[in-house]
């Protein structure tokens, strides 16, 4: 008898239908191209459709302040009350640091009692670096301000730092109330998170305006504005140090008996506190940030200095301007995150009086007490003698004319070549694009990534760049960020792969990076300026050059944090350096270094803004021409706009990043 062998089940080919879908979205775009003669409404989006928002926001803010009255005052006379309140203070600690108590008014101001001086306040910073950590970082510190005292940033530094000592209080408070209300109510948080969103990606030019127009121009404006922008990580990390207070340390206090509002402010807020003074750090560091900007609308000091020597082209002058501000920043970054790592005094330290806990304070009294006294007598103890102070102005302007002398063909041709060859036809490419084949693209990345929700966010929030009339300006912001976000990664993430295997150049890596993230915004314009004139390809260069950094650092720190057993595990196996990175590393670690390009997406789009004033013709000079006309809708517009591009990035990186931490167990 003969058997009858059964045929071996055949593998059935499957396609993702990811695949089919893309693929049709793909067809439809290409065929909508095709077809461009008979649908023109597709490619330019019709004016008839166009939503006037930008009317509505400037007439709404019109009524506000002309019209809108609260009774016992009107709006104008509420908004130019809290600037009066905030200007006071503002003045009190203007006077100590910089003008000294003055009577009466201009140039008939008399000095009644002087300011601070110079050397109590460089003593100042090293006793307070000594008091955060140790006589290194004091030293650090001290070097920081002696630099601004030798190369005659004093007096614009002070203004500055007047500023800072009054915005971040306001901001620290700010955030910190707003996060308690958060982590107090889901409801609130839930309406606080996309506030906050906006808050951090809309550019900070969209609410000079409306800052400018309710609280007038000047310094008080220029410190809203940066308590504004500064608040959004203050109120992030409260909510996240409160979340993360141990069960048992709430437990054990309300086991003592204490009220919602003791247990709050007596056992949640100091078990949070070093992870709070990470926020006060971030704050102290956004208003650094926002120096040069605040000072288009009146802050003054090293901002106004950086403005002014890129107005007039003057490198030498805005590059000592810009590192007064690095050092500045150094200054007090270093300190303050070195007392949040400060451990809490030992419980059985002897007590004694209050002279003897505080010598520092002790010291830094005599030492304020006994300059200004000799100030009186001696001019050289209020203010650096001219003598003194050196300038490097007339180096750096010598490099760059030896430089424009002598290499001028090449650089001119380097950039001809890559704006002919790269920029140029990617520019055309997007321009081109349907604006409603991309919203049906960027909707069904959304749909794979997230599911019906992000698609609908993201589809969306594309729509709304159509609908308000800035596509084309849209597409030439994605086309600009986009080339300098992929430049950017080309370059610092094998820097970052190559910083994570050596240590000793992670540690030179680490400090040139730390450098360049407190860098001014503005200070990449400078040189590329003046090399290679106003356009887009200087402003691609100075994107580039200011949003590397996070392309950097999370790819270091991504091959860092590879779970040592797997590294272990491919090594045995029999694993090479070069498949151990590519095999095993940087699959791992891509996750990681997915969320540094998400942060480079949101720099160089941070950076676009600014980089309207060399020329570029996107959204950032929607922006900028608004704050120059004091129009807040078309400032609010477009900076809604960027934010948008930005969100929609986020999101879908966010949703891959979680998806791809799922399916390698990393959750």
């Amino acid at each position: 008898m003969t058997g009858l062998v059964e045929p071996l089940p055949q593998a059935r080919f499957r396609i993702n239908p990811w695949l089919i879908a893309w693929a049709v979205a793909l067809s439809v775009t290409v065929l909508l191209i095709g077809m461009k003669d008979a649908l023109p409404w597709a490619f330019k989006y019709p004016r008839d459709w166009v939503i006037p928002l930008r009317y509505w926001i400037s007439d709404f803010m019109k009524w506000l302040m002309n019209d809108f009255d609260l009774g016992l005052f009107t709006f104008r006379e509420l908004t130019r009350s809290i600037a009066w309140l905030i200007e006071q203070p503002y003045l009190i600690v203007k006077s100590l640091l910089s003008t000294g108590f003055l009577k009466g008014q201009g140039s008939y101001a008399v000095e009644v009692f002087p300011r601070i001086s110079w050397i109590a306040l460089i003593v100042g910073a090293v006793l307070l670096g000594r008091f955060a950590r140790d006589w290194k970082l004091g030293a650090l510190a001290g070097v920081c301000f002696i630099y601004l005292a030798l190369f005659d940033q004093w007096d614009s530094a002070m203004v500055t730092l007047s500023s800072i000592v009054i915005a971040v209080p306001i901001g620290v408070a700010g955030g910190l109330l707003l996060g308690i209300a958060g982590h107090r109510s889901n409801n609130f948080r839930m309406a606080l998170i996309p506030v906050l969103d906006l808050m951090q990606t809309v550019p900070v030019f969209a609410y000079l305006v409306p800052v400018l127009i309710m609280f007038g121009f000047g310094p008080v404006a220029a410190m809203i504005a940066t308590i504004i922008y500064a608040m959004p990580p203050m109120v992030r990390v409260t909510m996240l140090a409160l979340q993360q207070v141990p069960d048992e340390v709430n437990e054990a206090g309300r086991m003592t008996g204490c009220t919602a509002a003791q247990l709050l402010w007596k056992v949640q807020i100091p078990s949070a506190k070093h992870t709070l003074m990470v926020g006060v750090n971030q704050v102290i560091m956004l208003s650094l940030n926002m120096v040069i900007i605040a000072s288009m609308i009146g802050a003054g000091g090293l901002g106004f200095d950086v403005l002014n020597a890129l107005k007039r082209l003057q490198i030498g002058e805005g590059v000592e301007a810009g590192l007064a501000i690095t050092m500045l920043a150094i200054a007090i970054d270093r300190v303050s995150q070195a007392y949040a790592r400060r451990p809490p005094p030992a419980h059985d330290a002897p007590e004694g009086n209050w002279l003897s806990r505080h010598p520092y304070l002790l010291i830094m009294a005599v030492i304020v007490a006994g300059t200004w006294v000799i100030g009186i007598f001696t001019p050289a103890m209020n203010a650096v003698p001219e003598a003194w102070t050196i300038t490097t102005g007339s180096f750096w302007s010598d490099v760059v004319k030896y430089i424009n002398v002598n290499y001028f063909d090449q650089l001119d041709a380097f950039k001809n070549f890559v704006l002919l060859n790269i920029m140029v036809p990617i520019k055309r490419l997007l321009l081109a694009l349907p604006w409603i084949a991309v919203v049906g693209l960027v909707a069904l990345a959304g749909l794979q990534l997230g599911g019906w929700r992000l698609a609908l966010l993201t589809g969306l929030m594309a729509l709304f760049l159509a609908a308000v009339g800035l596509w084309a300006k849209a597409m030439v912001t994605v086309y600009l960020c986009g080339l300098s976000v992929i430049i950017a990664c080309l370059i610092g993430i094998p820097i970052g792969i190559a910083s994570a295997k050596n240590e000793r150049l992670h540690r030179v890596v680490s400090t040139v990076i730390d450098t360049l993230q407190t860098l001014p915004s503005f200070v990449y314009l400078m040189p590329v300026v003046m090399l290679f004139r106003v356009g887009d390809f200087a402003a691609m260069l100075a994107v580039i050059a200011y949003c590397i950094v996070p392309a950097i650092r999370y790819t270091d720190h991504g091959i860092r944090n590879v779970p040592r057993p797997l590294v272990e595990a491919a090594t045995q196996t029999g694993c090479n350096r070069h498949q151990l990175l590519w095999k095993v590393e940087l699959p791992i670690a891509l996750p990681e270094i997915m969320l540094g390009i998400n942060q480079t997406i949101m720099m160089a789009l941070s950076m676009l803004v600014i980089t309207a004033l060399v020329g570029t013709r996107e959204l950032g000079q929607e922006v900028y021409i608004a704050l120059t006309k004091a129009d807040v809708g078309r400032g609010l517009v477009a900076g809604v706009c960027v934010a948008f591009i930005a969100m929609i990035g986020d999101r879908l990186i966010s949703a891959w990043v979680r998806e791809r931490k799922k399916q390698l167990g990393l959750s």
